[in-house]
């Protein structure tokens, strides 16, 4: 737990800069266009203030690859060289264990035997091996992309898996394997050479297969089917060997094919990967935009098969994605070209001919028109809506001047045409999201973010609250101020402090003492208080880290919560501007006792309600002196209580 560090396990799969104190990045758990899943290496623990999700090394791993426990120890040891000490099992023994796990080892069962078959046999080498020689393919890039040869049997790779111990149920769960419906098992991929999918971690989950054979009615490519672990639309082809390229070059190259992959590695340009077996899907594109914001994408010269693809690319500028495109001269994909002029030709042709996509669209949709009026007017109708799709106003202006010049039209005439897609966007987003029945009267808007203990006098309206919100519930009020408490114990109780008029102690026992007193209303932060007190009573102090990694998720998950925030203070205030700018810790006794008398201000607010409703509710007039004489008691004590706060406020 102390090597695997929260920065680079996170940083394997999502792109992190800095930010003051913390990381940020976008969340690979929701999709986001604007970051707000932060990493504290101090803290050792991610947040995303989008969708909540939180943890340390190991929880990350859990949610992200959807792991046991003792799956992400493994994972983390296997990162990190950390021999984890198991009984060793058996493939009978571990399929029983898990399921899903089971389709993770045939497939690698599958992904070795297929090796085996390429390089240690008869028929692989004559037929696999040669089919990759005679491309130009080196023998350590086949070897990185662990490429093999399935026989051309009709149950070879089936028959050696289930002789060593796998079942046929999950064979056939992975597609390795297929019954037809005589009932007779037969092998998926015969006579192809294999390519192995991996998933984002390096796991094997599916596979692709091509014939080697010249009849036409047999097809060039087979993939696997879709299964618990494999879903195409979710994976990129070699991106567990590109991630790290692409984050160190900020840029990823984007090819059709396995091959198309493997030639551009082969090249020296590591930061590729392939959608194939699938169109291009949006959660591919946000899988490439945890890494990088820029995308190339590797077009075949074929000038119908780039017209086709140019119609599906608006959805990379949806995503705030910025678009290249390096296009091939006729009859060339990245394959052959890159075995056609060698690597160095291959890797300068790359750099040389990038083009923006918006201008690369226009050109080539340009050309197919000629000169007909009526077919400019639709391409150009069609360059302002992809335009219109890139959420950067920046962005967008300058692609709008550019395109001016080259579709030899007015830039305010395409300013105009672009608002007013956006508006006609707008509006249909709108209705969308607020349609009302005719018969229903909404109330205005009245909900938000849990508020701060008050807005600035400058945005109060006596009359609407804050803003247009309306002020905090007493019951609300006092569920923050119990979390507040929870918060300063998480982030100061294990401090020593030796106060005026206060014995020497730390201060998370300090705070328990002082509201040994006081009840706590949440379910949530009571659990946290009792067993902070029982930690204590056991002659323990708990640190935030105790309760970051508790087995109640429910505990753990307010502990980051309350750890953390997605604000911090540029270095720039006192580095550039010589502003001295002062944080709780400066005052830690002012900060301490607010926490704990606004609570207690709060309880006895609470007190006061309860005693007026009884008042007023109570007939007997002797009874209704003492409750309001013990209310006379309980206001002296808010006003004491107020006072103390003002008091410690101003300090």
């Amino acid at each position: 737990m102390d090597t695997a560090r929260i920065e680079e396990v996170v940083g394997d799969f999502v792109h992190l800069k800095k930010r003051g104190t913390s990381l940020i990045g976008n969340c690979p758990f929701h999709g986001e266009k604007t970051p707000s899943f932060h990493v504290s290496v101090t803290k050792g623990i991610y947040k995303c203030f989008g969708c909540g999700k939180g943890g340390d090394s190991v929880r990350f791993i859990m949610d992200h690859e959807k792991y046991s426990y003792p799956e992400a120890l493994k994972f983390l040891a296997n990162k990190y060289n950390i021999e984890v000490e198991e009984t060793e099992l058996s493939p009978e023994a571990a399929e029983a264990q898990s399921a899903k796990e089971s389709l993770y080892i045939v497939s690698q069962y599958a992904a070795t035997f297929f090796v085996k078959q390429l390089w240690e046999t008869e028929e692989g080498r004559g037929i696999g091996l040669s089919y990759f020689k005679e491309r130009g393919f080196r023998e350590d890039i086949l070897k990185k992309f662990e490429v093999g040869y399935s026989p051309d049997v009709w149950d070879a790779m089936t028959q050696s898996a289930t002789h060593a111990g796998h079942k046929l149920e999950f064979l056939e769960a992975t597609g390795l394997s297929i019954k037809n419906d005589n009932g007779k098992i037969y092998d998926r991929f015969r006579g192809r050479v294999m390519f192995p999918i991996h998933n984002f971690t390096g796991r094997i989950i599916g596979f692709g297969g091509r014939t080697l054979k010249t009849d036409k009615n047999v097809p060039k490519y087979v993939n696997s089917p879709e299964s618990e672990i494999y879903h195409k639309s979710n994976v990129l082809y070699g991106l567990f060997h590109a991630k790290k390229a692409i984050r160190d070059l900020d840029n990823c190259y984007l090819a059709e094919g396995y091959a198309d992959v493997l030639s551009v590695h082969q090249a020296g340009v590591e930061n590729v990967v392939a959608s194939s077996g699938t169109s291009l899907t949006v959660e591919q594109i946000k899988l490439i935009g945890r890494f990088t914001q820029n995308i190339t994408i590797l077009f075949d010269g074929d000038a119908a098969g780039i017209k086709a693809s140019l119609r599906g690319l608006d959805m990379i500028l949806e995503e705030g994605l910025n678009v290249k495109i390096v296009s091939f001269p006729d009859g060339h994909d990245p394959d052959s070209y890159m075995h056609h002029v060698g690597a160095g030709a291959f890797r300068t042709y790359l750099e040389q001919n990038r083009k923006d996509f918006i201008l690369y669209k226009a050109n080539v949709l340009l050309k197919d028109a000629g000169t007909d009026p009526i077919k400019r007017a639709g391409i150009i109708r069609d360059i302002v809506e992809s335009i219109a799709k890139i959420p950067d106003p920046i962005k967008a202006s300058v692609f709008i001047r550019e395109s001016s010049s080259l579709l030899e039209i007015e830039e305010h005439i395409l300013l105009s045409e672009l608002n007013k897609m956006r508006s006609a966007k707008l509006k249909k987003s709108f209705e969308g999201n607020h349609r009302v029945a005719p018969s229903s009267n909404p109330k205005p808007y009245t909900s938000g973010p849990p508020e701060p203990l008050g807005p600035p006098d400058d945005l109060w309206d006596d009359s609407a609250g804050p803003m247009g919100y309306e002020p905090q519930e007493p019951a609300k009020e006092e569920e923050y101020q119990e979390k507040e408490i929870v918060r300063l114990l998480l982030a100061f109780g294990h401090e020593f402090v030796n106060w005026d008029k206060i014995d020497d102690m730390y201060i998370g026992p300090f705070i328990m003492q002082n509201l040994s007193d006081v009840e706590f209303d949440d379910p949530l932060c009571k659990r946290i208080i009792d067993h902070y007190k029982s930690e204590i009573d056991n002659g323990r102090l708990p640190t935030a880290n105790h309760f970051v990694k508790h087995e109640d998720r429910d505990i753990a998950d307010l502990a980051i919560t309350l750890s953390t925030s997605e604000y911090a203070l540029s270095e720039n205030w006192l580095n550039k501007h010589l502003i001295y700018v002062k944080d709780e810790s400066m005052n830690l006794k002012a900060t301490i006792l607010g926490g704990i008398f606004h609570l207690k201000k709060r309880k006895v607010e609470k007190i006061l309600m309860n005693l007026l409703k009884e008042i007023k509710e109570e007939k007997n007039e002797d009874n209704q002196m003492i409750l309001m004489q013990r209310y006379g008691v309980i206001k002296g004590v808010e006003r004491e209580i107020s006072k103390f706060l003002g008091s410690v406020i101003v300090k």
